[in-house]
């Protein structure tokens, strides 16, 4: 049997030590995937600096669509799988889908408020309150998988989701979810060594397939180059 790579979308913690928090593997993969460079507005002008001198960056975005089906779940051979699927539809795939769009750090919601409460009991005595700084919650941090050659540091900019069957309980049984990703131009003073990771790794297996690109075109380009 032919062995399918599938695409994933994966949620990670900034060190990626711990366990990972979340991971949708698409069930089908989608079959398009439009990917749309966006270049910024290259100067012009009499005192506008030179036309090919670089500014800023070009932005990726990718939109697709991902299908969900119970039935294809429930026809695998796995047990937990079939009696999730036979529960709560795909509702935990959507569930897992949502979060990556939301600040979910419940814990540390609650490791906050115990801070301020400590910080109110210390300043109870006179003068403003301590102020706790510390921000406690984080848009989550995702890489797109796509083959190979493309680990994408992303977020998700859109999300429209389509259940379209339900069971007797009314959980969704089949759904479509439109995506639209933006890839994340990693800074250099940046502490997400994943993302950075990500973005060095498909820099370099980009360049290496535009090189290959040479062995095609090399006769072509001897033909049509005079000189």
């Amino acid at each position: 049997m032919t062995y399918l790579m599938r695409g994933a979308l994966i949620e990670y913690a900034s060190d990626f030590l711990g366990p990972l928090p979340n991971v949708v593997i698409f069930q089908f993969n989608p079959e398009t995937l439009t990917r749309v460079i966006q270049i910024p507005p290259r100067p012009t002008g009499v005192t506008a600096r030179e036309t090919s001198q670089a500014g800023e960056i070009p932005v990726e975005r990718i939109t697709l669509r991902a299908q969900f089906s119970a039935a294809q779940i429930l026809g695998d051979g796995d047990t937990v799988p079939r009696a999730i699927a036979r529960s709560v539809g795909v509702g935990p795939q959507l569930a897992a889908l949502e979060q990556m769009v939301h600040p979910t750090d419940i814990l540390g919601g609650l490791i906050g408020q115990a801070i301020d409460a400590v910080g109110d009991a210390l300043g109870s005595g006179g003068g403003d309150p301590p102020i706790q700084p510390v921000p406690r919650e984080q848009y989550p941090r995702i890489l797109f998988i796509w083959g190979l050659t493309r680990v994408l540091p992303v977020i998700i900019e859109s999300m429209t989701i389509t259940e379209q069957q339900y069971d007797n309980l009314l959980n969704p049984v089949e759904a479509e979810v439109s995506l639209g990703l933006a890839v994340i131009d990693v800074a250099n003073c940046s502490d997400d060594q994943i993302a950075k990771g990500a973005q060095e790794f498909t820099a370099i297996a980009q360049e290496a397939l535009a090189v290959s690109n040479l062995l095609v075109t090399a006769p072509l380009a001897r033909e049509l180059i005079p000189f």
